[in-house]
Formats: structure tokens, C-alpha cells, sequence
């Protein structure tokens, strides 16, 4: 068994493809990195330097933005690597980007949830401070959001530039609860909300926040395990150079 492939993983194409080879996850995530191992994999771990300072008003829909964010990430690992030892590029780089959109509208995601009134659609990331935070889970309290996270890989090939990209975005829709707001604020001042897009971690504390959710759960921690293997398996069907150069 390579290095990146745990013992427990399953003997499925994709997972048969990646062993022997260089697989990187271009975050410092812990939860990416869990939910990886979770499912057999053990990339190394090279943090993107990318500023994630994209505009997002240069995008026509807002489910691009993560996208967008996660290929510059994965593109500046992979040439930074190769840059560094180019006889030994990595095989797979993984990027992920995870944001909150407020007040999903149900043009944009295929649900059964009752239709809201007309409101600003907010697209949130990390809260800068908790009062921050404070305002983002108020203005989501008893209502719904929409997690989307884009994943970008990035493969050799031999053409220019050296490198292709393929790319998903997943979405899941998650329901908060009508908490009293000294519940609310018990949660910010906890802390843990701080660093997570959109202000809470469904996994931790921030569970007592929510009603329900529609889609990925492991979306909403940071990573849709589902959905990336099968790009994978998509890659392997698809692409005959997918892991051979």
C-alpha cells in the first residue's frame, strides 16, 4: 500500500489509480484532511499561499467564486512544487474552497424548501470578529442557507501548459433552527465559529444551531467526499492520460 493510501480505503478504480503516486492537498484544513483520511486517503499537505482576494462581483453567479478560489489555489501549489523539484511534480493536487450564500433562492439549487421573500443574497466567509459572527448567525437564524464548496484538481499532462484542471462545485442547503439569542451568543463567544465560512461548524457546537440539511453533510464540514470521488472516477473513464504522465 503507498504512502497516501490507507489500508482501509476501498479497492474501487480510482483509489487503484493513486496509489504509487503524489498526491497533495493544498490546505491546512483539518477537517479536509479528515474527511480524506475518512475515506483512505493521506495526502501531503502544502498550504496555498493565495490571497483568496478574488472580486466577487466580476462573477455572473456566485457558485463560480469558490470555484474560482480553489483553482488558484490548487494552480499555485502545483507550480510551486514543480518549481521546487522538477523531477518529482506531484501526481494530484486537491483544492477546495467552502462559502455560506444567505437567502438562497430557488433558481439556484434544486430544493423543496418553501420560497422566501424577496431579501439580499450575502455570500460569507470567514467572520473577521465575532461580532461579525454575531451578525452573520442572527441574520441565518430560522432560516436558510446554502454551502457550496468548490473542488479543483490539477493532473500533469504534456501539452502546454503542463497541467490540466478539472472541476466540481457541491451544494448543500442547511436549515438553523429558531434559536433564542442568548444561545446565539453563547456560540460566538465559544469561539468556534471564528474561523469556519459562514460562521459556525455544523460538526461541533454549532450542530445546536441547525434543524436540518439537504444534501452533502461532509459538504458543509469542508469537503464533499461524494462528489470528488466521483470526479474521480470520472477521470479515470474519461481522461486516458489521467495519472500517466
Amino acid at each position: 500500500m503507498s504512502k497516501h493510501i490507507l489500508e482501509h480505503s476501498l479497492r474501487v478504480p480510482a483509489i487503484e489509480k493513486l496509489k504509487g503516486k503524489r498526491i497533495v492537498l493544498a490546505s491546512n484544513s483539518p477537517r479536509r484532511k479528515e474527511i480524506l483520511r475518512t475515506f483512505g486517503l493521506a495526502p501531503d499537505i502544502v498550504p496555498s499561499m493565495f490571497e483568496e482576494d478574488l472580486d466577487i462581483s466580476e462573477f455572473a453567479e456566485p457558485h463560480e467564486y469558490p470555484v474560482a478560489t480553489a483553482t488558484h489555489k490548487a494552480v499555485e501549489v502545483y507550480e510551486k512544487l514543480v518549481e521546487q523539484n522538477p523531477d518529482d511534480p506531484p501526481d494530484l493536487v486537491i483544492a477546495a474552497d467552502t462559502v455560506v450564500l444567505t437567502h438562497p433562492q430557488p433558481v439556484t439549487s434544486d430544493t423543496s424548501y418553501s420560497i422566501l421573500p424577496p431579501t439580499n443574497q450575502e455570500l460569507l466567509e470567514k467572520p473577521s470578529s465575532k461580532e461579525d459572527n454575531l451578525r452573520m448567525l442572527l441574520d441565518m437564524n430560522g432560516n436558510v442557507c446554502e454551502v457550496v464548496t468548490g473542488v479543483v484538481v490539477v493532473y500533469p499532462i504534456l501539452t502546454a501548459p503542463g497541467y490540466n484542471t478539472k472541476a466540481i462545485d457541491e451544494r448543500t442547503l442547511v436549515y438553523f433552527a429558531d434559536s433564542p439569542k442568548h444561545i446565539i451568543d453563547a456560540y460566538v463567544e465559544s469561539g468556534e465559529g471564528i474561523d469556519r465560512a459562514g460562521g459556525f461548524a455544523i460538526q461541533g457546537l454549532g450542530g445546536m444551531l441547525i434543524r436540518k440539511i439537504e444534501g452533502d453533510y461532509n459538504n458543509v464540514v469542508g469537503f464533499p467526499a461524494a462528489s470528488f470521488f466521483k470526479l474521480l472516477d470520472l477521470l479515470v473513464d474519461e481522461d486516458p492520460d489521467f495519472l500517466e504522465v
